[in-house]
């Protein structure tokens, strides 16, 4: 299980890291595969990074339907990935696997009284297929991922960066972001293909570089250095990198994308529907956009 904790009593930050960027590797996508994934053309006949990107957006509108945590969402992203790379399957079937991904997460995430039933999930999302498929097809996904599901996130990453920060500066020099907001802009990148291919630990860190940039927090630099030579990480992979973000974020930002705020939610539930689950369920709701940096 990993989690990564703050605090005197606790893990130091530097052995977290370092247990954080051993495994690291071992729960990435295989390249081959999302290179595959990326060069595919939309025909209707074979899995594309723009189909994966859809079934993400979705991930994360079921993310906030129950109120699940980041980790779930993330977490259901590096499973999806991690099977869309190694193995090929037809659209048709994306939305199982997509859902089983998800349920998968949230069974290693969340405290088990708040696990909705297989047959919730199906019916609020608007599948066909029967329990029994998603029961036999999430089989599939763990033994095709030998069972590894803990994997080590760039959410992970992205929180012990944080708490290392408000650790080592003083109440006064404390950085103006929140982690709330840069969970918001890792979520962003989450639902698009090309950080598949990053490094967990180089994305969370050009998320905050971006960030102290933006804000014009001069006095983060040498923080920003140290972070960056503890996981070893090279200058112009994070310059390009933190490119990609401020690209992903403008995009995210305009009415132009087509992100979960700025359409109907292909999932919407009837009334009847509504009615059969759980009365603890949250109301389907939008998504929030990211929270503005705070002066």
């Amino acid at each position: 299980m990993i989690d990564t904790v703050t605090g005197e009593a606790c893990v130091p930050f530097a052995i977290q890291l370092k247990a954080l960027l051993e495994q690291e590797s071992r729960y990435q996508p295989k390249l081959s595969g999302l290179r595959i994934l990326e060069c595919a053309h939309d025909n209707g006949l074979r899995m594309t990074a723009k189909l994966r990107d859809f079934a993400v957006k979705d991930l994360l509108s079921l993310t906030r339907f129950f109120g699940f945590s980041s980790e779930t969402f993330s977490l259901a992203v590096n499973l999806l990935d991690r099977f869309l790379a190694i193995m090929k399957i037809q659209p048709k079937h994306l939305s199982c696997v997509g859902l089983c991904c998800f349920y998968i997460a949230v069974k290693s995430s969340e405290e088990e009284r708040n696990v909705p039933l297989a047959g919730d999930l199906i019916r609020i999302s608007q599948n066909r297929f029967t329990v029994s498929d998603m029961m036999r097809m999430e089989k599939i996904i763990l033994e095709k991922l030998y069972w590894k599901v803990k994997a080590p996130t760039a959410l992970h990453f992205l929180r012990l960066y944080h708490s290392y920060i408000c650790e080592l500066l003083v109440a006064n020099e404390k950085p103006a972001f929140n982690v709330e907001r840069l969970e918001a802009q890792l979520k962003a990148c989450h639902c698009s293909f090309g950080f598949s291919k990053v490094k967990p630990s180089l994305l969370a860190l050009a998320i905050l570089a971006l960030e102290t940039q933006e804000q014009q927090l001069h006095e983060m630099a040498e923080v920003l250095q140290s972070l960056q030579q503890h996981s070893n990480i090279k200058d112009g992979d994070l310059f390009c990198v933190r490119e990609l973000v401020a690209k992903c974020l403008a995009e995210y930002s305009s009415t132009k994308c087509s992100r979960p705020t700025g359409q109907k939610l292909r999932w919407i539930i009837s009334g009847r529907t509504a009615r059969q689950l759980k009365h603890s369920y949250y109301k389907i709701a939008h998504l929030p956009t990211i929270p503005e940096a705070t002066c």
